[in-house]
Formats: structure tokens, C-alpha cells, sequence
């Protein structure tokens, strides 16, 4: 169970149990099909009949964005807390039922939702499915369950972020960037309201937010979708709708018209490094066609050993040990765009980021080149083609698109989408939004560099 939802995987099984688990061909054309249960739980399904596994995955559409104020941390708390007993399973059964088939099982918590899969032989999907819907509702929450893994979340942000200078840093640069969006806020928690989280609060926070109705299921692999239906109908089916949930209607970030900078030295640190972040729309924000341009200008600038801030600064000048750029799209609020970089030999941290700079007032001067952007454009799309080989990835981009106001058509839809953009588009979205004066930018730094 990890505070995020970076760097997940689902195991493959192999050996003669998942062979012997494959069912008769399914008789499917392979489209992705998505329904609603009666008791509004969506269903998306994504046959995959070139390996005999399932990953079964439920999206609930809560995160630590949509936390009460002073309860920083309680979603991911309750990430946790679905593990432990229910009413009608022990603590542990669920995970040793997942380890006797040669399956796995994790869960992960992000700011604007809370995801449980497993990925297993097809045979025991309607057990997963089972397992599930039993802890949706029947969780078992006592004190001392609530003090056992409040102790376990207290310690696993001691180490994960107070004992890591970079996960430290990254924590007041996102408190700075973010004036008034719940993004500034950890999705851990800070420590001080984690350690005050306690069984009523769970409790209330079970009641609103677990229920079919809040949530996606999502399903891929050597599965029939008529079939699934009716496992889900027959398990995710008997739990009972929970009252409407209101919008998700969040605090408004205000225009930023501020540079800020975040510095921190520490001992343990090496060698520095920087970032520097806008504020940007997302895909669920954005005006047509401006995340697409802005997952391009991610992609022309820093995407990978091909772009401009790898190919100026890391191959051709020598000075940087690693220089980047992403952007975050899937959100369900604004976002962020984030350029990053870390010298290399005796250069100076302040001469990469002059570098990045530039290389980021050339776009905005200049713009792309049609050549470049069709690259760009092509390994975007090579992206999707190639996520249809890993189930996971591809429960992933469902199940995170749903759970963040998308639909199943914008992900088919989203390669045409990308073909679109055009190099005129890409340079606006740089002038646009990679204003310097209106960015924030951390410094992790040696102890000696401390006043440089």
C-alpha cells in the first residue's frame, strides 16, 4: 500500500496454475465495453485474450484532496484500514487468498482518488470481485484497529518523507505552489493531524465515501464482458446504493502573480538539483486542444533522451547529470508543469537552470518545428498502442480518467486528439503558462552550499 499512485505494477502469473486457469475463447470483439450496475457503480471492461489473468481493479472517487480540513491523511489512512477485518472475512484473508493462486493485490491513494486491484488467474475473478464488495461495506473498526495502523501510517511518513530531504522539499514546494487548492496538502498528511485521526473519523469517512455509487470498477484481460456482468451483478450487485454524493467541488486556486522560490541544505545531499512548476489547466480543466498541446510541449521539452532539455543540456553542453519535463494531466482540478534539472561535474546548479530557461524562452520565441512535433506526436501514440500490452496500464488510464470526470470515449478518442495539436498551438500554451515571474521553484542543496 503506497501513499500514491506513481510506479504501480500488477505481477503476471505464470506456471501451470495459470494455464490451467484459462477458460474457453471468449467470443468478444475486443472493444472495450462500460455499464452501470443498478446501483450506480460504473463497469468498464477491456478484453485481453493473450494471457490467461485478469487485473481487477475498483476506482473510489476519493482523495486526499477532498479531505475535511484538519483531517489531512485520513484517505490514505483508509486505504489502510480496507485491509483489516470484515464481518464476513478475517484480517489477512483477502491478501492469503491472493498469495495461494500466485496473484497479487496492492492499493494506492492519490490526491483525487483511492484504488484497490489484484491481478489473478480468471477463474478467481468473481472472488476478487466478492472480497471486494464484502469490505466496501462490512469493515470491522475498532479503537485498537484504529491505533495499530495509525501507528503504521505515523511511521511510514517518518520514513518515507521526514527521513528523505528531497520528499521533504517536495512537500513545501507543492504547500508554496498551491495558494488555495487542497494539492497543497500532503497526501500522507502532516504528521500532527495524522496522529490525532481516530475511529469516528474513519467511521464518517467509510459512510460517505464507500459505496458502489463512488466508484469505478475496471477490469482487463482474458475475460468475456457479457460474463463479467454477471459476476458483478451477482457480487458489487447485492451492495446497496449510498446516498447522492455532492459535487466535487474544491477551492479555486486564484491568478498566481508571484515567483517563489523554496530552498532547502542538508547534509545528506550530494549533489543539488532543482524544479521549476507553473499552475496549468488539466485534461478536466483545460479549454479543447491546451492538454494535449501541453502534454506535446511536456514531451518536445523534456519527455526523454530525445527531447531539447536532454539533448542541449545533458549531450551537447555537458553540464547536467539529468534535465526534464512533465506534465501532470490526469487531474481532476488544475495541475502542474514541471521542469527539473541537476548539474553534472563542477557545473553550477544555477548555470542548468539558466540553460533550462532558455531553452524554455526558445520555444516561446520560436516556437517547435513541424518535424519535431510529429515525433513527439508519434511516440505519444506508440505510447498507447504499446500500454495495450500490459493490463495494468491499461486498467490504469481507464480507471484514472473515470475517477477524475473523464469518460471511456476520451481515452479511445485521446491519440486523435493529440494528431491535432499543431506547432502554432504548442508554442501558445508555452507563452502561455511558462511565465517565470508566476512560477515556483525548489532548491535541494549540500550543507556546504548553504547562503550560495
Amino acid at each position: 500500500m503506497t501513499p500514491t499512485g506513481i510506479g504501480l505494477r500488477a505481477t503476471l502469473l505464470v506456471g501451470t496454475l495459470a494455464l490451467a486457469a484459462v477458460p474457453a475463447r471468449a467470443t468478444d470483439d475486443g472493444a472495450v465495453k462500460d455499464f452501470l450496475l443498478d446501483n450506480g457503480m460504473e463497469v468498464v471492461v477491456i478484453p485481453d485474450h493473450r494471457a490467461p489473468i485478469v487485473t481487477h481493479m475498483v476506482w473510489y472517487k476519493i482523495g486526499s484532496a477532498d479531505e475535511p480540513p484538519g483531517k489531512s491523511g485520513i484517505a490514505h489512512f483508509f486505504e489502510h484500514l480496507m485491509f483489516k477485518a470484515t464481518t464476513n472475512h478475517a484480517a489477512g484473508e483477502f491478501d492469503r487468498a491472493v498469495a495461494e493462486i500466485g496473484g497479487s493485490n496492492n492499493a494506492f491513494t492519490s490526491y483525487d482518488y483511492t484504488a484497490f486491484h489484484e491481478t489473478v488467474p480468471p477463474s478467481a475473478l468473481e472472488e476478487m470481485m466478492g472480497f471486494e464488495a464484502d469490505r466496501m461495506r462490512n469493515l470491522i473498526l475498532t479503537d485498537d484497529v484504529i491505533k495499530t495502523e495509525r501507528d503504521v501510517i505515523l511511521e511510514e511518513r517518518r520514513s518515507r518523507i521526514d527521513s528523505n530531504p528531497q520528499a521533504v522539499l517536495d512537500e513545501e514546494v507543492d504547500a508554496t505552489l498551491w495558494q488555495n487548492q487542497p494539492y497543497r496538502i500532503p497526501v500522507i498528511g502532516w504528521m500532527q493531524e495524522m496522529e490525532q485521526l481516530n475511529r469516528p473519523d474513519a467511521k464518517a469517512f467509510y459512510d460517505a465515501y464507500y459505496r458502489p455509487n463512488n466508484a469505478v470498477l475496471v477490469v482487463a484481460g482474458d475475460v468475456d464482458p457479457d460474463a463479467v456482468k454477471a459476476m458483478a451483478e451477482r457480487t458489487y450487485g447485492k451492495v446497496a446504493r449510498g446516498p447522492d454524493l455532492r459535487p466535487r467541488i474544491r477551492p479555486v486556486e486564484p491568478e498566481q502573480n508571484t515567483k517563489r522560490t523554496v530552498t532547502l541544505t542538508d547534509a545528506r545531499v550530494s549533489v543539488p538539483n532543482f524544479s521549476t512548476q507553473w499552475v496549468v489547466p488539466s485534461y478536466h480543466t483545460a479549454r479543447p486542444g491546451e492538454a494535449e498541446a501541453l502534454d506535446l510541449l511536456a514531451e518536445i521539452l523534456g519527455g526523454d533522451n530525445r527531447s531539447r532539455l536532454y539533448q542541449e543540456l545533458v549531450v551537447k553542453q555537458g553540464i547536467a547529470s539529468e534535465a526534464g519535463a512533465f506534465f501532470q494531466g490526469t487531474m481532476l482540478d488544475a495541475t502542474n508543469f514541471t521542469v527539473y534539472g541537476a548539474p553534472r561535474g563542477d557545473t553550477k546548479l544555477a548555470d542548468v537552470e539558466a540553460a533550462v530557461d532558455a531553452e524554455i524562452a526558445r520555444i516561446v520565441k520560436d516556437g517547435v518545428s513541424d518535424d519535431e512535433l510529429e515525433r513527439a506526436k508519434t511516440r505519444y501514440v506508440r505510447s498507447m498502442i504499446f500500454a495495450r500490452d500490459k493490463q495494468d496500464d491499461m486498467a490504469n488510464m481507464y480507471g484514472s480518467t473515470l475517477a477524475t470526470g473523464g469518460n471511456v470515449k476520451d481515452v479511445q478518442e485521446w491519440p486523435d486528439r493529440i494528431r491535432k495539436v499543431t506547432a502554432d498551438e504548442v508554442k501558445a500554451v508555452a507563452a502561455r503558462y511558462l511565465v517565470l515571474d508566476r512560477s515556483t521553484t525548489g532548491y535541494l542543496l549540500p550543507q556546504q552550499q548553504a547562503g550560495n
